[in-house]
């Protein structure tokens, strides 16, 4: 059990309370899918963007823990789980690697801006043929003088019709190599650059998302973030973030998710008793319960661990699994206690699921996660062939 700072409940109770009124009209805004500019604004002049950035760009100066228990009270709270979506994508994608990774001149440049809320960022990593080959990546930076000059595009760009910032990764050395990619940030208004209309998708819909696509962009050496080649580094560090700030805000949601369910089952009566007191019902309460609980376990324990400097490949495997995985048995579960309303849109309901089903496939999808701890375990096939080979010497 966690025991939080007074200031640390005192952002987080602001921020709750901020998010009551913002997702108010979430239900009129998810069906054309229209992100809430208004709820931004109420986000910026709290500073929720500052969280974890130093006070010298504008920042809180929050560390990660705190970053991430403040997220979760937006998610608890706010019912646009879109727009927390973008709220942390904002920050993971654009600030953290600035803040990282960038020059003292970018920062200066940008950072208080990030921190503010009034400039908006996104990352474009993803490619339309690419999935979750990031070294297989396609757009190249081509060194041009004291730049490089961009080609290709990326697909599923979330905060891309919004973003006044990109960071970019690109490839500036042989497929596959580890050295092969750079980071670059790159405004949107930079010549060549076009951002694509919003795409329509099943859920997340007041998050808008994108393709981006790069003709003959030229970016001054400056505008590199950390140094060239060190792209792949850049991502691995901004995906801890990404996965431990991102499904905060989703614990949230599945916390309100339980307590809705929970008050449903003790007012709904059915054959004379409430139907909480039907076991199917009110086991399946409990699998919620469950799953909320080792869901933030798993998120401020490998916390915890990234931020003492230990490693946590697997543990952040096992976290995005958990939470991502946990998030649709839960909104499921509520569909089916709420039965015929939880089906109707009015409900809300039948929304949580549509969203939960995104977290399985972005940062990392299912069945890469588990890809992954299965190296850790020795059951790749590159490890099946050692195996063998060492047999055969014997």
């Amino acid at each position: 059990m966690r025991h939080w700072s007074e200031e640390q409940r005192s952002l987080r109770a602001a921020v709750e309370k901020a998010g009551e009124a913002i997702g108010a009209d979430h239900l009129e805004r998810d069906g054309p899918g229209e992100f809430s500019r208004d709820g931004w604004a109420r986000l910026r002049d709290m500073g929720l963007f500052g969280l974890p950035f130093a006070t010298e760009w504008g920042g809180l100066g929050q560390d990660l823990a705190t970053t991430m228990y403040v997220l979760e009270g937006l998610g608890h709270s706010c019912r646009d789980a879109g727009l927390t979506f973008s709220a942390s994508t904002h920050i993971v994608s654009t600030g953290v690697p600035l803040q990282r990774f960038g020059s003292t001149a970018l920062k200066e440049r940008y950072l208080p801006g990030i921190c503010a809320g009034t400039l908006i960022g996104a990352h474009a990593i993803t490619e339309p043929d690419g999935g979750s080959d990031v070294m297989g990546m396609r757009t190249t930076a081509a060194a041009d003088g004291e730049g490089f000059v961009l080609n290709g595009s990326k697909a599923f760009v979330s905060n891309g019709p919004l973003a006044d910032l990109l960071v970019v990764y690109a490839r500036t050395g042989a497929a596959g190599a580890l050295d092969a990619l750079t980071t670059f940030l790159v405004p949107t208004a930079t010549p060549g650059l076009t951002v694509g209309n919003p795409v329509a998708k099943m859920g997340l819909r007041t998050s808008p998302l994108s393709e981006v696509f790069f003709d003959e962009v030229r970016v001054d050496r400056s505008q590199v973030l950390g140094s060239v080649g060190s792209g792949f580094l850049i991502l691995d560090e901004v995906m801890k973030w990404e996965i431990l700030c991102g499904f905060s805000g989703t614990l949230g949601e599945m916390c309100h998710r339980l307590e809705r369910c929970v008050d449903y089952a003790r007012s709904r009566t059915q054959f004379g008793v409430h139907i909480g007191a039907h076991q199917a019902v009110s086991h399946r309460i409990v699998d919620m319960k469950m799953d909320v609980e080792t869901s933030r376990k798993w998120l401020y324990d490998t916390a915890e661990k990234f931020t003492a400097r230990e490693s946590v490949v697997s543990d952040l495997a096992i976290a995005k699994l958990v939470v991502s995985e946990a998030n649709v048995r839960s909104a499921l579960a509520a569909v089916q206690i709420f039965g015929g309303a939880g089906y109707l849109t009015e409900s809300g309901i039948e929304k949580e699921l549509r969203n939960a089903v995104s977290g399985t496939i972005y940062s990392g999808t299912s069945e890469m996660q588990r890809e992954r701890l299965a190296v850790f375990l020795g059951l790749d096939r590159a490890s099946a062939v050692r195996g063998g080979q060492e047999k055969r010497t014997a």
